[in-house]
């Protein structure tokens, strides 16, 4: 099977269209948003329903994104270099990454990370595999010295796939992948606020203003610049009884509708509903992700 056809089918697998059907609440710095199911899983490195992917692309940032032609672009990454004939990769991260408890983000934890999310991803378990040694030279630099040429290196560490491959610190990323970590913090857009978690009610989040946007790059599913324009998100967990009534009484701003694949319906409105965008106002993720448009 060609590349290409790889990720889309693994794109398909985890983000199955839906179709949302959006109100006109008069929040102008407040997304009121109901999924499709329950926040259920808080853990990225944990695979879950789809508002668990959506509330990682939130919270968390990878290494890489995939853009509209299901490639892996840098993300957190400044850049790479690949030196011995594909032996050698050098991974650079951008400067002013800082995690949401206001650490900055070093290469140890991205070590710590990779080494976590490889044990339940089957392609970067096998980018480990094939690695000789993963290690940190210095605070922005992650190298990869493998055993054998591992093209696909990019695309191993950016997914997409039913677990997000996401960074976090390196003293969460230390707890066993088969056990969820105590903490959410990550490095996105948005902080997890735990004290308004109620599992099967709610759960919000607050734009992180140390979060700083990748400065180039075109927009693609998950890759790109991500904007925040609102200052707060909401999830509401209802029924579709309670969800339509409090749509048509202006009382939240988007219902998610999970469709199967293949379903025609009406395609993601104007940008002003969604709560991340590049700057050119458009939707930064795509609908593998709604709550992040």
């Amino acid at each position: 099977m060609l590349r290409r056809d790889l990720f889309k089918a693994a794109a398909a697998s985890v983000a199955a269209l839906a179709t949302p059907r959006i109100g006109r609440a008069e929040r102008p710095n407040k997304l009121v948003f109901v999924p499709t199911e329950d926040l259920s899983v808080l853990d990225p490195h944990f695979a879950g329903p789809r508002s668990r992917r959506t509330h990682a692309y939130l919270v968390f940032d990878t290494l890489y994104g995939i853009d509209t032609s299901w490639a892996a672009q840098p993300q957190m990454l400044e850049r790479h270099q690949v030196e011995e004939d594909g032996l050698t990769w050098t991974l650079i991260l951008r400067e002013g990454l800082r995690f949401h408890d206001k650490e900055p983000v070093l290469a140890r934890d991205v070590v710590a990370s990779i080494r976590r999310f490889a044990a339940r991803i089957n392609l970067a378990d096998a980018l480990m595999a094939a690695t000789e040694e993963l290690s940190a030279p210095d605070d922005h630099t992650v190298r990869f010295r493998l055993k054998r040429p591992f093209p696909h290196l990019p695309e191993a560490l950016a997914g997409p796939g039913g677990i997000v491959p996401a960074i976090m610190p390196e003293r969460l990323a230390a707890t066993s992948p088969f056990k969820p970590v105590g903490e959410i913090i990550g490095s996105g857009p948005y902080r997890f606020l735990p004290e308004e978690h109620i599992t099967g009610a709610r759960a919000a989040y607050e734009r992180f203003p140390l979060y700083q946007p990748r400065a180039g790059g075109s927009v693609g599913y998950t890759s790109g610049p991500k904007i925040a324009h609102f200052d707060r998100v909401e999830w509401l967990t209802l029924d579709s009884f309670s969800a339509m009534a409090a749509l048509q009484a202006g009382e939240i701003d988007w219902w998610e509708l999970q469709r199967s694949v293949g379903a025609t319906g009406p395609r993601p409105r104007s940008h002003c509903h969604f709560p991340i965008c590049d700057g050119h106002g458009r939707p930064a993720l795509q609908p593998s992700a709604p709550a992040l448009q």
